[in-house]
């Protein structure tokens, strides 16, 4: 990783009676931020950030978001473009190697993907010994942990070609575990992935077909699969992939790694976000509730899901592609009496117009209208997490990667304000009052 900020002057930080100079530095775009490393040895204090809302992590050139501007870039590449222009494989060639394939490059990547997405045979034998009614997240928490298990000759983070096998093998077969997961919950047989057919194409397949007839793939769910997966593939320093990048500033290896980025993405505050706004609209039921349900919100009686967004202060760049998608493939497959969708639709309406959302800059998110097309798809809400961490599996093992190659990484150590008791002494348990 070559060091790309520069330096924008100094800060003065002045506690008690010294004063420390701490550089400033800028990246390509974006604040700009004080580098504090120093402060501790100078000042004997820390600096307190819970969340580490106003605190950089790492340096990284994968993803750029402004949430004022409502901006998100990857590589520079405007996600609206690439999920309008582009398909989730080439896309993932882009933040692993940091620009868009030539046709050569994208054929012998889409390849290796491709040849790659079997499981071994006695992988299977895993999802036998989860209980029938598993949550499909549980299942793949602790598969892909497994993964290490079978690949110990990419297990070695300091050997680049062996990351580089490791990266294609978890964005290939992410998908077939997923769809295994989801066969496994729902008590059907396993469907092997088949060669001819695209990264959504194929993944839809195993989903969804049975034996007893084959799935023909539509090819508006392909698209529609597509642009979720290109949608989620990364999203800068959030919850799931600040995980992954302190699971391996240890050294652990990238299968560990991505099995502890789906562990926090399966939190209902972030992966499970898409679900809880679905299950919002099935508690208000019919259009005719909306007037009543807003006014709940704006009483603090109901919470709002799949509106605003914690780093979005304007409209979600993802949402307007997701919207898009939603009406394609409620169109081609969706039932347009459905009460679900009904109330979706005219609750968008009233939030794109009401003063109070407006003022809060409560905008529908990309999780509003995921968990409408994928119910529409077919998908049932405990799959809509699995199938996030399908999508953000690229983002992580391109952070993680990143974060290997990174000559100033070091392992993960926050500190803490101290609140408990000072030192004391043992007391024996017969004159303790």
């Amino acid at each position: 990783m070559t060091d790309t900020n520069k330096s924008a002057g100094t800060a003065t930080l002045t506690y008690g009676d010294v004063s420390v100079e701490m550089p400033v530095l800028s990246g390509s775009t974006g604040p700009d931020v004080i580098d504090i490393r120093k402060l501790y040895a100078a000042t004997d204090a820390f600096t307190y950030d819970p969340g580490f809302t106003s605190t950089a992590a790492c340096e990284s050139a994968i993803t750029f978001i402004d949430g004022d501007k409502g901006t998100l870039l990857h590589r520079g590449y405007p996600i609206g473009q690439l999920a309008a222009q582009s398909n989730f494989v080439e896309v993932c060639h882009l933040l692993l190697h940091g620009e868009l394939p030539t046709a050569d490059q994208y054929e012998k990547f889409e390849r290796s993907v491709t040849m790659h997405t079997m499981l071994h045979a006695q992988f299977d034998r895993f999802f036998e010994g989860f209980r029938r009614d598993a949550h499909p997240m549980a299942i793949m928490v602790g598969t892909v942990g497994a993964l290490s298990a079978f690949y110990h000759d990419s297990l070695d983070i300091h050997d680049a070609r062996q990351r580089e096998i490791s990266a294609i093998r978890l964005i290939a077969k992410m998908p077939t575990i997923a769809a295994r997961a989801y066969k496994y919950h729902i008590g059907q047989p396993f469907v092997s992935p088949r060669n001819d057919l695209n990264y959504a194409e194929n993944f839809l397949r195993m989903c969804f077909a049975v034996p007893a007839e084959d799935y023909v793939v539509n090819p508006v769910m392909a698209k529609a699969m597509d642009r979720i997966f290109t949608l989620h593939a990364d999203h800068e320093q959030n919850a799931s992939t600040s995980t992954v990048r302190l699971a391996g500033s240890s050294g652990a290896n990238p299968f560990a790694c991505i099995a502890a980025g789906i562990a926090c993405l399966w939190g209902p505050s972030h992966g499970g976000a898409n679900e809880e706004a679905l299950n919002m609209l099935k508690e208000i039921g019919t259009p005719d509730k909306i007037p009543e349900f807003i006014e709940g919100v704006k009483a603090k009686k109901y919470k709002l899901m799949g509106f605003g967004h914690r780093v979005y202060k304007n409209y979600d760049p993802r949402a307007t592609v997701m919207k898009e998608s939603a009406d394609e493939v409620l169109a081609a497959v969706g039932d347009p009496n459905d009460p679900l969708f009904q109330v979706a639709k005219e609750l968008e309406r009233i939030a794109l117009n009401d003063e109070y959302f407006i003022e809060r800059k409560l905008f529908p998110n990309v999780d509003f209208y995921s968990g409408i097309t994928l119910s529409a798809m077919g998908f049932p809400t405990s799959m809509f997490t699995v199938l996030f961490s399908l999508a953000r599996t690229v983002g992580w093992i391109a952070q993680w990667q990143e974060m290997i190659g990174d000559p100033t990484q070091k392992i993960g150590r926050p500190r803490q304000l101290y609140t408990g008791p000072t030192e004391r002494d043992y007391v024996p348990i017969q004159n303790r009052g």
